[in-house]
């Protein structure tokens, strides 16, 4: 079967080739055999291959940190799933025909969610969901600030703040995105500019600006902190520009305002699998729900992935890279 290796750090797509491997074996005790539906190509992925990423895996090494699969075969002592029912992979290793999950390693996904929904559940509606949650006490009528609001993880973050009765600024580099973007529930779309504070600062008014979201890094950093409230917080989690956080002794000091990260491969290494299914079912939940959106650009198959991660690597996209399996 086919599956997508790295063999060297390179630019993308060089270093990345699919090989033939061997089927996996049928399912023993504690295992489920699934094959691929979807999988999607993140940035993550994409400055891994380069060895630009948190860490630099032993070579070669298999790619995909998310991917949906429809289960085939099931073996002792499994009873969540059954046959043809479609899972969520948990594995960072889903660019390959077929998968050979143990029992902590899938997700049970409602019957009759959408399988390309499904091959984007693990990172992105996480990401915007937690870092939402998880580090200011946000309240409903607070604002809240992000750059990159047509990114797969900024749709979220519109569409799970507007849920919780969260207002949001969003910040794009095309004023032609400001329609999609409101339709979605964005309250607020600017296009970015030296004078961010001072417009931030106008719509807020007396309101409460103490979260922003950051995913692009340099000089961007320090204009979010300064649009947001004494005491606020800058949570970075993407590094679109390259460059480090730039952020001002003044806005550190004097502003007390924090710059913290958020990294999910972290997050959800702390948290226990009962929890971390708990998570992933409530999201599969609330996007049922909810007809939440994540734009999809373009699906290839797995043999056309020179391409795809081409597309993946390309600025300007409007929505994900998807593999679809054979």
């Amino acid at each position: 079967m086919l599956a997508l290796e790295l063999h060297q750090f390179a630019t993308v797509p060089e270093g990345i080739r699919g090989v033939e491997v061997p089927e996996p074996h049928q399912p023993g005790k504690g295992e489920i055999l699934a094959r691929l539906a979807y999988a999607s190509i993140n940035p993550a992925e994409l400055l891994l291959a380069e060895g630009r990423y948190a860490s630099r895996p032993e070579l070669p090494v298999r790619l995909g940190i998310e991917g949906s699969a429809v289960v085939e075969a099931v073996g002792e002592d499994v009873e969540s799933v059954r046959p043809g029912d479609l899972v969520m992979s948990l594995l960072r290793a889903n660019w390959t025909e077929r998968l050979l999950l143990q029992q902590d390693q899938f997700v049970k996904l409602p019957e009759g969610f959408d399988a390309r929904m499904a091959a984007m559940l693990k990172v992105n509606p996480a990401t915007a969901q937690l870092m939402l949650s998880e580090f200011v006490n946000l309240q409903p009528g607070e604002w809240v600030l992000q750059n990159a609001a047509n990114s797969a993880v900024g749709v979220l973050v519109i569409q799970l703040a507007k849920q919780r009765g969260l207002r949001t600024i969003n910040l794009v580099r095309r004023s032609s995105l400001e329609t999609e973007l409101k339709a979605l529930g964005a309250d607020v779309v600017l296009t970015d500019s030296e004078n961010l504070p001072e417009q931030v600062r106008e719509i807020v008014g007396s309101g409460a600006l103490r979260l922003a979201l950051d995913a692009v890094a340099g000089p961007a950093v320090e204009q979010l902190a300064a649009s947001l409230d004494t005491g606020g917080t800058v949570l970075n989690y993407g590094l679109l520009s390259g460059q480090p956080c730039h952020i001002s002794p003044n806005q550190l000091v004097f502003q007390d305002i924090t710059l913290q990260g958020f990294w999910l491969a972290k997050t959800l290494g702390a948290m226990k699998t009962d929890e971390v299914r708990s998570l992933y079912q409530g999201l599969a939940k609330q996007l049922s729900n909810l007809q939440m959106q994540i734009p999809v650009e373009q699906v290839y198959g797995l043999s056309d992935h020179q391409q795809a991660l081409l597309h993946a690597a390309r600025s300007g996209r409007n929505g994900k890279i998807l593999f679809r399996g054979s």
